[in-house]
């Protein structure tokens, strides 16, 4: 084998080990939205949840003036 044979092959090698890691990285960023739009869920729902509860435990406090006024 000459010179460009073996560079056109560990060209290829290095083109298909970066497709691998591409393919796995993508992967993973699909896995870590799921789990951010899993959480953003998780959170408008609390975020629902405590301002119900906030609500139900303010009193109806009267607007009024200061005694000195």
């Amino acid at each position: 084998m000459d010179s460009a044979d073996e560079r056109l092959i560990a060209l290829e090698i290095r083109a298909a080990e970066q497709e691998h890691t591409i393919e796995e990285l993508s992967g993973q960023i699909a896995e870590q939205w799921k789990v951010m739009d899993r959480m953003q869920r998780k959170l408008d729902a609390l975020t629902e949840r405590f301002l119900a509860l906030e609500e139900q435990a303010a009193p109806d406090v009267p607007v009024t003036k200061p005694p000195h006024w």
